[in-house]
Protein backbone atom coordinates (compact mmCIF):
# COMPACT_ATOMS: atom_id res chain seq x y z
CA UNK A 1 0.00 0.00 0.00
CA UNK A 2 1.25 3.29 -0.97
CA UNK A 3 2.20 5.90 2.01
CA UNK A 4 -0.25 8.41 0.77
CA UNK A 5 -4.04 7.47 0.37
CA UNK A 6 -5.51 10.73 0.39
CA UNK A 7 -4.93 13.78 -2.19
CA UNK A 8 -1.64 16.00 -1.34
CA UNK A 9 -1.62 19.70 -1.98
CA UNK A 10 -0.08 20.71 -5.45
CA UNK A 11 2.82 22.96 -5.36
CA UNK A 12 1.72 26.83 -6.23
CA UNK A 13 2.69 27.46 -9.75
CA UNK A 14 3.34 30.93 -9.22
CA UNK A 15 6.33 29.35 -6.62
CA UNK A 16 8.01 28.84 -9.74
CA UNK A 17 11.40 30.51 -10.01
CA UNK A 18 10.88 33.22 -6.84
CA UNK A 19 13.15 31.82 -4.68
CA UNK A 20 17.35 31.66 -5.61
CA UNK A 21 19.87 30.16 -3.67
CA UNK A 22 22.83 32.85 -3.97
CA UNK A 23 25.03 32.15 -1.43
CA UNK A 24 27.50 29.24 -0.43
CA UNK A 25 30.17 28.64 2.17
CA UNK A 26 31.95 25.61 3.00
CA UNK A 27 35.29 24.02 4.84
CA UNK A 28 38.12 21.81 3.59
CA UNK A 29 37.15 18.71 5.12
CA UNK A 30 39.67 16.48 3.58
CA UNK A 31 42.50 19.27 5.60
CA UNK A 32 40.24 19.01 8.07
CA UNK A 33 40.20 15.52 8.60
CA UNK A 34 43.77 15.11 9.51
CA UNK A 35 43.32 16.80 12.56
CA UNK A 36 40.89 16.94 15.59
CA UNK A 37 40.78 20.12 17.74
CA UNK A 38 38.97 20.28 20.90
CA UNK A 39 38.56 23.89 20.67
CA UNK A 40 36.70 23.26 17.17
CA UNK A 41 33.09 23.47 17.44
CA UNK A 42 29.97 23.59 15.50
CA UNK A 43 29.97 27.27 15.99
CA UNK A 44 32.90 28.27 15.17
CA UNK A 45 33.06 26.15 12.20
CA UNK A 46 29.65 27.63 11.23
CA UNK A 47 30.93 31.10 11.54
CA UNK A 48 33.66 30.51 8.88
CA UNK A 49 31.32 28.80 6.49
CA UNK A 50 28.74 31.75 7.15
CA UNK A 51 31.57 34.69 6.33
CA UNK A 52 32.43 32.74 3.23
CA UNK A 53 28.87 32.62 2.12
CA UNK A 54 28.74 36.54 2.33
CA UNK A 55 31.96 36.64 0.43
CA UNK A 56 30.61 34.34 -2.24
CA UNK A 57 27.56 36.17 -3.04
CA UNK A 58 28.51 39.89 -2.23
CA UNK A 59 26.46 40.48 0.27
CA UNK A 60 26.84 42.31 3.84
CA UNK A 61 26.21 40.90 7.47
CA UNK A 62 23.53 43.54 8.22
CA UNK A 63 21.74 42.58 5.54
CA UNK A 64 20.77 38.78 6.75
CA UNK A 65 17.53 39.21 8.05
CA UNK A 66 16.88 35.75 8.99
CA UNK A 67 18.35 32.95 10.42
CA UNK A 68 18.08 28.75 10.84
CA UNK A 69 20.52 26.90 12.38
CA UNK A 70 21.21 23.33 11.97
CA UNK A 71 22.80 20.91 14.70
CA UNK A 72 24.63 24.34 16.16
CA UNK A 73 22.82 24.21 19.48
CA UNK A 74 21.75 27.65 20.02
CA UNK A 75 20.37 29.79 17.12
CA UNK A 76 21.21 33.36 19.76
CA UNK A 77 24.35 32.29 20.56
CA UNK A 78 25.45 31.68 16.84
CA UNK A 79 23.56 35.20 16.19
CA UNK A 80 26.07 37.09 18.46
CA UNK A 81 29.17 35.51 17.38
CA UNK A 82 28.21 36.40 14.18
CA UNK A 83 27.17 39.89 15.21
CA UNK A 84 23.37 39.90 14.19
CA UNK A 85 21.08 40.80 16.35
CA UNK A 86 17.83 42.05 14.97
CA UNK A 87 16.38 39.38 12.77
CA UNK A 88 12.74 38.94 11.27
CA UNK A 89 12.95 35.03 11.86
CA UNK A 90 15.46 32.77 14.07
CA UNK A 91 15.47 28.87 14.49
CA UNK A 92 17.24 25.77 15.13
CA UNK A 93 16.72 22.42 13.86
CA UNK A 94 18.22 19.48 15.25
CA UNK A 95 21.72 17.90 13.84
CA UNK A 96 19.83 15.30 11.33
CA UNK A 97 20.47 14.76 7.73
CA UNK A 98 16.57 15.04 6.84
CA UNK A 99 16.39 18.80 8.18
CA UNK A 100 18.97 19.56 5.25
CA UNK A 101 16.17 19.88 2.76
CA UNK A 102 13.70 21.20 5.39
CA UNK A 103 15.65 24.17 6.72
CA UNK A 104 16.17 25.53 2.86
CA UNK A 105 12.03 24.80 2.41
CA UNK A 106 11.24 27.06 5.11
CA UNK A 107 14.24 29.76 4.25
CA UNK A 108 11.87 29.72 0.44
CA UNK A 109 8.69 30.23 2.67
CA UNK A 110 10.14 33.06 4.36
CA UNK A 111 11.24 34.33 1.63
CA UNK A 112 8.25 33.69 -0.79
CA UNK A 113 5.68 34.99 2.16
CA UNK A 114 7.83 38.41 2.05
CA UNK A 115 8.84 37.76 5.78
CA UNK A 116 12.41 38.17 5.35
CA UNK A 117 15.01 38.82 2.47
CA UNK A 118 18.01 37.31 2.87
CA UNK A 119 17.84 33.90 5.07
CA UNK A 120 21.51 32.33 6.02
CA UNK A 121 21.17 28.20 6.48
CA UNK A 122 24.35 27.55 8.78
CA UNK A 123 25.23 23.81 9.21
CA UNK A 124 28.04 22.71 11.79
CA UNK A 125 29.65 19.95 12.83
CA UNK A 126 32.60 18.75 14.69
CA UNK A 127 31.39 14.75 15.11
CA UNK A 128 34.82 13.57 14.91
CA UNK A 129 36.38 16.21 17.31
CA UNK A 130 33.87 15.40 19.78
CA UNK A 131 34.05 11.57 18.98
CA UNK A 132 30.56 11.14 17.28
CA UNK A 133 29.70 7.49 16.63
CA UNK A 134 26.58 7.66 15.23
CA UNK A 135 25.53 4.07 16.69
CA UNK A 136 26.62 1.72 19.27
CA UNK A 137 24.53 2.85 22.52
CA UNK A 138 24.99 6.43 21.44
CA UNK A 139 21.40 7.50 20.84
CA UNK A 140 19.11 5.39 19.43
CA UNK A 141 15.03 3.67 20.02
CA UNK A 142 14.89 2.38 23.46
CA UNK A 143 13.08 -0.33 22.02
CA UNK A 144 15.15 -1.81 19.39
CA UNK A 145 18.83 -1.30 20.92
CA UNK A 146 18.27 -4.15 23.27
CA UNK A 147 18.77 -6.34 19.88
CA UNK A 148 21.04 -4.75 18.57
CA UNK A 149 19.61 -2.15 16.17
CA UNK A 150 21.50 0.76 17.74
CA UNK A 151 21.73 3.15 14.86
CA UNK A 152 19.55 4.14 11.39
CA UNK A 153 22.96 1.36 9.45
CA UNK A 154 21.34 -1.20 11.07
CA UNK A 155 17.77 -0.34 9.46
CA UNK A 156 19.14 0.26 6.24
CA UNK A 157 20.88 -2.80 6.21
CA UNK A 158 17.41 -4.84 7.32
CA UNK A 159 15.77 -2.88 4.64
CA UNK A 160 18.50 -3.53 1.91
CA UNK A 161 18.45 -7.07 2.98
CA UNK A 162 14.54 -7.34 1.94
CA UNK A 163 15.16 -4.91 -0.86
CA UNK A 164 17.38 -8.24 -2.08
CA UNK A 165 15.12 -11.25 -1.40
CA UNK A 166 12.66 -9.16 -3.00
CA UNK A 167 14.18 -8.31 -6.20
CA UNK A 168 17.56 -10.59 -6.97
CA UNK A 169 19.59 -7.84 -5.75
CA UNK A 170 23.35 -8.76 -4.00
CA UNK A 171 25.81 -7.63 -1.96
CA UNK A 172 28.56 -7.12 -4.49
CA UNK A 173 25.31 -4.49 -6.06
CA UNK A 174 26.05 -1.73 -4.03
CA UNK A 175 29.73 -1.47 -4.71
CA UNK A 176 28.43 0.63 -8.18
CA UNK A 177 27.45 3.06 -5.82
CA UNK A 178 30.64 3.34 -3.25
CA UNK A 179 33.15 3.75 -6.19
CA UNK A 180 31.22 5.89 -8.13
CA UNK A 181 31.03 7.83 -4.85
CA UNK A 182 35.05 7.46 -4.64
CA UNK A 183 35.81 8.33 -8.40
CA UNK A 184 34.16 11.50 -7.89
CA UNK A 185 35.79 12.50 -4.73
CA UNK A 186 39.07 11.44 -6.51
CA UNK A 187 38.53 14.77 -8.75
CA UNK A 188 37.40 16.67 -5.75
CA UNK A 189 40.02 18.78 -3.98
CA UNK A 190 37.87 19.15 -0.66
CA UNK A 191 36.86 14.96 0.04
CA UNK A 192 37.95 13.42 2.66
CA UNK A 193 38.69 10.10 0.71
CA UNK A 194 40.42 10.22 -2.45
CA UNK A 195 42.06 7.42 -2.87
CA UNK A 196 40.57 4.80 -5.78
CA UNK A 197 37.97 2.45 -4.73
CA UNK A 198 37.87 -0.79 -6.57
CA UNK A 199 35.31 -4.04 -6.61
CA UNK A 200 38.02 -5.95 -5.15
CA UNK A 201 39.02 -3.52 -2.26
CA UNK A 202 35.13 -3.21 -1.48
CA UNK A 203 34.33 -6.76 -1.29
CA UNK A 204 36.89 -7.33 1.00
CA UNK A 205 36.07 -4.49 3.23
CA UNK A 206 34.58 -5.78 6.56
CA UNK A 207 31.26 -5.70 7.46
CA UNK A 208 29.61 -2.96 10.12
CA UNK A 209 26.37 -4.32 9.44
CA UNK A 210 25.42 -7.07 7.05
CA UNK A 211 24.80 -6.90 4.29
CA UNK A 212 26.47 -3.32 4.76
CA UNK A 213 30.38 -3.09 4.46
CA UNK A 214 32.53 -0.22 5.61
CA UNK A 215 32.36 1.94 2.34
CA UNK A 216 28.18 1.88 2.04
CA UNK A 217 28.42 4.12 5.44
CA UNK A 218 28.70 7.85 5.74
CA UNK A 219 32.12 9.10 7.41
CA UNK A 220 32.26 11.26 10.81
CA UNK A 221 33.71 14.36 10.03
CA UNK A 222 34.10 17.98 10.64
CA UNK A 223 32.52 20.76 8.87
CA UNK A 224 30.34 23.68 8.11
CA UNK A 225 28.14 25.00 5.39
CA UNK A 226 25.78 27.76 4.87
CA UNK A 227 23.71 28.34 1.98
CA UNK A 228 21.88 31.83 1.42
CA UNK A 229 18.32 32.39 0.25
CA UNK A 230 16.43 35.22 -1.48
CA UNK A 231 14.39 36.29 -4.00
CA UNK A 232 15.22 35.47 -7.61
CA UNK A 233 14.46 39.53 -8.07
CA UNK A 234 16.82 40.43 -5.69
CA UNK A 235 19.64 37.61 -6.94
CA UNK A 236 20.19 39.88 -10.09
CA UNK A 237 22.21 42.08 -8.54
CA UNK A 238 25.04 39.63 -6.72
CA UNK A 239 28.14 38.21 -7.68
CA UNK A 240 27.06 34.64 -8.69
CA UNK A 241 25.11 33.43 -10.97
CA UNK A 242 21.32 32.53 -8.96
CA UNK A 243 20.37 29.32 -8.87
CA UNK A 244 16.53 28.86 -8.43
CA UNK A 245 14.59 26.81 -6.61
CA UNK A 246 11.97 26.24 -9.10
CA UNK A 247 9.92 23.44 -6.79
CA UNK A 248 10.27 21.68 -3.69
CA UNK A 249 8.16 19.03 -1.39
CA UNK A 250 8.24 17.15 1.41
CA UNK A 251 6.92 14.03 2.74
CA UNK A 252 7.00 12.09 6.02
CA UNK A 253 7.49 7.85 5.82
CA UNK A 254 7.29 6.23 9.79
CA UNK A 255 7.76 3.26 9.88
CA UNK A 256 9.52 1.55 12.79
CA UNK A 257 12.51 3.81 14.01
CA UNK A 258 14.28 3.99 10.76
CA UNK A 259 13.10 1.21 8.46
CA UNK A 260 10.14 0.91 6.56
CA UNK A 261 8.49 -1.46 4.36
CA UNK A 262 8.55 0.84 1.38
CA UNK A 263 12.01 1.89 1.47
CA UNK A 264 11.02 5.23 1.29
CA UNK A 265 10.16 5.11 -2.15
CA UNK A 266 6.45 5.77 -1.75
CA UNK A 267 7.28 8.99 -0.29
CA UNK A 268 9.67 10.18 -2.55
CA UNK A 269 7.12 9.37 -4.99
CA UNK A 270 4.59 11.86 -3.91
CA UNK A 271 7.26 14.65 -3.70
CA UNK A 272 8.55 13.90 -6.98
CA UNK A 273 4.85 14.25 -8.32
CA UNK A 274 4.25 17.24 -7.27
CA UNK A 275 7.78 18.77 -8.30
CA UNK A 276 8.25 17.87 -11.51
CA UNK A 277 4.83 19.19 -13.14
CA UNK A 278 5.59 22.21 -10.71
CA UNK A 279 8.93 23.02 -12.30
CA UNK A 280 7.66 22.02 -15.54
CA UNK A 281 10.53 19.59 -16.06
CA UNK A 282 10.85 15.86 -17.12
CA UNK A 283 13.59 13.11 -16.24
CA UNK A 284 14.95 14.17 -19.54
CA UNK A 285 15.81 17.67 -18.57
CA UNK A 286 17.45 16.50 -15.13
CA UNK A 287 21.02 16.48 -15.34
CA UNK A 288 22.19 15.88 -12.43
CA UNK A 289 20.91 14.45 -8.93
CA UNK A 290 22.10 14.55 -5.46
CA UNK A 291 20.75 11.91 -3.03
CA UNK A 292 21.05 11.89 0.24
CA UNK A 293 23.57 8.83 1.25
CA UNK A 294 23.74 8.63 5.20
CA UNK A 295 23.81 4.89 3.95
CA UNK A 296 24.07 3.58 0.43
CA UNK A 297 21.49 1.84 -0.21
CA UNK A 298 19.24 4.96 -0.07
CA UNK A 299 20.89 6.00 -3.29
CA UNK A 300 18.91 3.02 -4.84
CA UNK A 301 15.60 3.78 -3.26
CA UNK A 302 15.50 7.47 -4.37
CA UNK A 303 16.58 6.41 -7.69
CA UNK A 304 13.31 4.16 -7.82
CA UNK A 305 11.15 6.48 -5.99
CA UNK A 306 11.72 9.68 -8.02
CA UNK A 307 11.19 7.16 -11.50
CA UNK A 308 14.17 7.12 -12.79
CA UNK A 309 13.97 3.66 -13.03
CA UNK A 310 10.77 1.46 -11.86
CA UNK A 311 10.43 -0.33 -8.93
CA UNK A 312 13.15 -3.09 -8.02
CA UNK A 313 15.39 -1.67 -10.95
CA UNK A 314 17.55 0.19 -9.65
CA UNK A 315 19.99 -2.32 -8.43
CA UNK A 316 20.65 -2.85 -11.99
CA UNK A 317 20.51 0.65 -13.34
CA UNK A 318 23.40 1.47 -11.26
CA UNK A 319 25.80 -0.75 -12.94
CA UNK A 320 28.33 0.23 -15.53
CA UNK A 321 29.25 3.34 -14.81
CA UNK A 322 25.29 5.18 -15.42
CA UNK A 323 25.69 7.41 -12.18
CA UNK A 324 29.00 8.19 -13.09
CA UNK A 325 30.52 11.29 -14.16
CA UNK A 326 31.88 10.85 -17.84
CA UNK A 327 29.86 7.51 -18.76
CA UNK A 328 26.31 7.75 -17.26
CA UNK A 329 22.82 9.04 -18.00
CA UNK A 330 22.68 10.42 -14.87
CA UNK A 331 25.49 11.68 -12.68
CA UNK A 332 24.82 11.28 -9.12
CA UNK A 333 27.01 12.67 -6.33
CA UNK A 334 29.55 14.55 -8.04
CA UNK A 335 31.15 15.58 -4.72
CA UNK A 336 31.76 11.74 -3.51
CA UNK A 337 28.68 11.92 -1.37
CA UNK A 338 28.77 11.41 2.04
CA UNK A 339 30.85 8.39 2.00
CA UNK A 340 33.63 9.78 0.23
CA UNK A 341 33.55 13.88 0.45
CA UNK A 342 32.03 14.20 3.89
CA UNK A 343 29.02 13.74 5.78
CA UNK A 344 27.56 16.82 6.17
CA UNK A 345 24.01 15.27 6.21
CA UNK A 346 22.73 16.91 3.61
CA UNK A 347 24.09 20.35 3.06
CA UNK A 348 27.38 19.64 1.08
CA UNK A 349 25.08 18.03 -1.35
CA UNK A 350 22.89 21.47 -1.99
CA UNK A 351 26.04 22.84 -1.95
CA UNK A 352 27.38 20.74 -4.47
CA UNK A 353 24.46 21.09 -6.95
CA UNK A 354 24.66 24.94 -6.65
CA UNK A 355 28.10 24.84 -8.13
CA UNK A 356 27.30 22.61 -10.90
CA UNK A 357 24.17 24.81 -11.92
CA UNK A 358 26.84 27.87 -11.50
CA UNK A 359 28.98 26.29 -14.40
CA UNK A 360 31.86 27.71 -13.26
CA UNK A 361 32.46 26.97 -9.99
CA UNK A 362 33.89 23.11 -9.68
CA UNK A 363 36.93 21.76 -11.76
CA UNK A 364 36.43 21.09 -15.30
CA UNK A 365 36.79 17.24 -14.84
CA UNK A 366 33.88 16.88 -12.47
CA UNK A 367 31.74 19.75 -14.19
CA UNK A 368 28.40 18.11 -15.56
CA UNK A 369 28.29 19.69 -19.17
CA UNK A 370 25.50 21.77 -20.12
CA UNK A 371 24.17 21.34 -15.99
CA UNK A 372 20.82 23.56 -15.95
CA UNK A 373 18.42 21.68 -14.22
CA UNK A 374 19.22 19.47 -11.23
CA UNK A 375 17.60 17.97 -8.67
CA UNK A 376 17.81 17.01 -4.85
CA UNK A 377 16.12 14.39 -2.52
CA UNK A 378 16.21 12.70 0.73
CA UNK A 379 14.74 8.89 1.22
CA UNK A 380 14.25 9.37 4.92
CA UNK A 381 11.54 9.55 7.48
CA UNK A 382 10.67 13.33 6.44
CA UNK A 383 11.25 12.71 2.44
CA UNK A 384 11.93 15.96 0.51
CA UNK A 385 12.87 16.85 -2.64
CA UNK A 386 13.85 20.01 -4.39
CA UNK A 387 14.33 20.77 -8.77
CA UNK A 388 17.10 23.48 -8.80
CA UNK A 389 17.68 25.30 -11.91
CA UNK A 390 20.28 27.52 -13.41
CA UNK A 391 19.34 31.86 -13.06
Amino acid sequence: MAAFSVPMPEVPVDFKNKVALVGVGDTNYGSMYRTTEPTRTSYTLGVRAFHDALEDCGLEKDQIDGLIVVRIPQYDEFARLVGLRSLRHANVYQGAGRMSGVAITTAASLIYSGQCNYVACVYGNDGRSVGATYGGGEGGNPFETPFGMTSPGAECAMMFRRYMHQYGATEGTLGALSISNRHHATMNPRAVMRDPLDMEKYMKARYISAPLRLFDYCLINDGACCVIVTSAERARDLKQTPVLLSATAQGTDFGTYYATDDFFRDSIKDCFDRIMPAAGVTHKDIKTAFIYDNFIPTIVFGLEGSGFCGYGEGHEFIQNGNITLGTGTLPVNTNGGHTSESYMQGWGGHIELIRQLRGNDVAPERQVPNCDVAAYMCPAPICNAHILTRG
